[in-house]
């Protein structure tokens, strides 16, 4: 046999891999998968209806190529006219592994950025009174603009500090990261017990209150203390 490896021949030209731009350096961080914590702001789970003293921490994804890179715009999607903000703090991880303990989690994580997880919310409902999942109205196209990437070795590990929303220079959402229910290293330590979590995995950590619509036209201006802005238009 040939000890030489043959070149993959596949059925068509498979699709580009996901990335996330990396502040100070021109590489790139290759995204594997997209975790999203939900109701992990007491203040956000009481607005949508939920105890957050009563519920363990749950999950959903989106998809790695629904995150937008150095996003500028947020193209208004079809099939919904519901369309929600939600400002997230990132967590893109270097290393992963199953059942990683609380004390070591911060270890697999290789930096933060500023995101969205934009939500048609009407889908989303919809599938919520007929308890099916939420792909259509959290895993749709361009559904996730993101900022650049800062690492550890530039913010450290932000566990504290302002994160907001504006739209249209109106403040909309506002929290601080030491409201999240669920702390990053917990996020990690819990996720690793339901999956074998991997280099380039990006966690999106949920969001504070004052979740709303948006329309067209709007302008969205994110901020993460520490880490950095996002700031799209929605088109």
């Amino acid at each position: 046999m040939d000890s030489v490896a043959q070149a993959v021949a596949y059925a068509f030209s498979p699709p580009e891999q996901a990335t996330l731009s990396i502040s100070g350096t021109t590489d790139r961080f290759p995204v594997h998968r997209v975790y999203c914590v939900g109701r992990n702001y007491a203040a956000h789970a009481v607005e949508m209806g939920h105890d957050p003293d009563k519920e363990p921490p749950f999950f959903f994804q989106k998809n790695p190529d629904n995150l937008v890179p150095d996003a500028t715009t947020f193209p208004y999607p079809k099939a919904s006219e519901d369309v929600h903000h939600e400002i997230e703090l990132l967590v893109a991880l270097k290393s992963g592994g199953e059942d990683i303990p609380v004390e070591n989690a911060l270890d697999c994580v290789f930096g933060y950025g500023v995101s969205l997880d934009m939500t048609r919310r009407d889908l989303q409902g919809e599938m919520k009174k007929m308890g099916r999942p939420w792909e259509i109205g959290k895993a749709f196209e361009m559904s996730a603009p993101a900022g650049p990437i800062m690492p550890v070795s530039a913010v450290g590990h932000p566990d504290a500090g302002d994160i907001w929303l504006k739209i249209n220079e109106e403040l909309r959402q506002s929290g601080d990261l030491n409201q999240m229910i669920w702390k990053t290293p917990e996020m990690i330590s819990i996720l690793s017990t339901l999956f074998t979590l991997q280099p380039g995995d990006v966690i999106l950590t949920g969001t504070p209150a004052g979740v709303g619509p948006v329309q067209r036209g709007d302008n969205l201006h994110g901020h993460v203390a520490g880490v950095g802005d996002l700031v799209v238009t929605v088109t």
